[in-house]
């Protein structure tokens, strides 16, 4: 069965960083554009970044952009999100998302563009 794993969610300060994880389960991540999704409490789920198949195109949501890095390891298997200077804005479930695409240069922003989907970790970010 195939799945997506995220792990690496976790409770710190302001400025702080983290690294998420997203690991392929049952299938290889080559040939799949990836997406970072985050959803805040009392919020819907809003797109943070995306990374195509080929590895060649990144794409951040405003609010993240300069501190956020999508990136991939296809070797692994796995997708990460390296997120520094976190802000309290940041508090939120992320996502990560993939879905096998022809196009390998293709980086999608909504949630409908993806058929594989992580069960989310936590992220909260607190003085």
């Amino acid at each position: 069965q195939s799945r997506l794993v995220e792990s690496g969610g976790g409770s710190l300060q302001p400025g702080g960083s983290l690294t998420l994880s997203c690991a392929a389960s049952g299938f290889t991540l080559r040939g799949y554009g990836i997406a970072w999704f985050r959803q805040a409490p009392g919020k819907e789920r809003e797109w943070v970044s995306s990374l195509s198949a080929n590895g060649r195109n990144t794409n951040y949501a405003d609010p993240v952009k300069g501190r956020f890095t999508i990136s991939r390891d296809n070797d692994k298997s796995t997708a990460y999100l390296q997120m520094n200077a976190l802000k309290p804005e940041d508090t939120a479930v992320y996502y990560c998302a993939a879905t096998w695409t022809p196009a390998a240069g293709w980086v999608g922003t909504t949630p409908e563009a993806y058929d594989l989907w992580g069960q989310g970790t936590q992220v909260i970010v607190s003085s």
